[in-house]
């Protein structure tokens, strides 16, 4: 039987979540990859075990992770189940809706239909009554805001999610999603957009509208896919995420500009006592908007050595001038 260590709230760092109640990990664990039906799965396990024991409260889901789409929250499910039933109160859940799920029109994008199914098949999965936090997963150009969001304060209000959340919605978008579930009695409590050293882009006005309307943000990708760690400082590995067909990061991504700048950048790192991944992510959590940063992690080493990140998250100016002239 699973007995989490009694010293797990001991060197974790918590932030309130934007003006809310909430008080999240700074490090959150991601269930994107490495969780699924295709993966080991007590290897999983014991990175969910270790993490919990470091202070990790909070772990992200998605209908579709995987793979298969649901093995993610099916696999959690069973850890729920065998070794974590006994501190459901002291975990924040997470799932997500909006994109492919099932054949047919009704399990994509944002309809009322798609995200309330969606949830309840969530639930199932991972045999429980709500989840703390329930995503719209991106913004779906062709159903009216309103629709979507109305669904996910619908979930709300039957009990089966304590908040609302939202990822991939830009600023402008965000601002709206932020009065119309304002208007519905149920406040926007957090934005989990795509945010590292090589994604810039809610710098430009996401970030704002999030501290000015009090909500958390929650960065995924915050390593680039890899790009912001040792793994490519030589090139493309055999093994590694680029040198597949298929997935979000590309050899075309990686070229001899981006190859210097995760050079650059490591040098940097390593003045500071630090491993690329640590700086990268100390990096996201330098701005005090950012409520946590979402990690994956295919180790209990890996998990371990990003969550050490915390043990230096200051900069100096002439460090973020450095960096700045590094990724101009």
């Amino acid at each position: 039987m699973y007995l989490a260590a009694e010293s797990r709230y001991e060197s974790m760092a918590y932030n309130r979540c934007g003006r809310s109640g909430l008080r999240l990990p700074m490090v959150s664990l991601g269930l994107w990859h490495n969780f699924g039906g295709v993966d080991q799965f007590e290897n999983g396990r014991a990175i969910i075990h270790r993490a919990f024991d470091m202070g990790i409260t909070h772990f992200d889901l998605a209908n579709n992770y995987g793979p298969p789409p649901g093995s993610a929250e099916e696999n959690f499910g069973k850890l729920l189940a065998t070794d974590l039933a006994a501190y459901r109160d002291e975990l924040v859940i997470s799932t997500k809706a909006g994109y492919t799920m099932w054949p047919g029109p009704y399990g994509d994008f944002g309809s009322r239909k798609y995200l309330l199914a969606s949830l309840d098949q969530s639930l199932k999965r991972m045999g429980i009554d709500y989840v703390d936090i329930f995503y719209s997963h991106r913004r779906d150009p062709d159903t009216p805001m309103e629709e979507t969001l109305g669904a996910v304060a619908t979930a709300v209000q039957q009990g089966k999610a304590l908040y609302a959340g939202i990822s991939n919605y830009n600023a402008e978008d965000t601002r709206t999603a932020c009065r119309i579930l304002r208007d519905l009695g149920c406040p926007l409590l957090i934005h989990q957009p795509k945010y590292s050293m090589f994604v810039r882009e809610p710098e430009a006005g996401l970030l704002d509208v999030l501290g000015e309307e009090g909500v958390g943000c929650i960065p995924f990708s915050p390593l680039a896919q890899g790009m912001l760690t040792g793994r490519y400082l030589d090139g493309i590995p055999a093994d590694s995420r680029a040198a597949k067909s298929h997935g979000f990061l590309q050899a075309s991504d990686i070229t001899d500009q981006r190859l210097d700048q995760i050079r650059r950048l490591n040098e940097m790192a390593s003045s500071r006592g630090q491993s690329l991944a640590q700086m990268a992510l100390a990096w996201v959590l330098r701005d005090a908007r950012v409520t946590t940063v979402l990690i994956g992690a295919s180790s209990v080493e890996q998990l371990e050595q990003n969550v050490a990140c915390l043990e230096n998250r200051e900069f100096s100016g002439d460090q973020l001038a450095a960096i700045e002239e590094i990724l101009s």
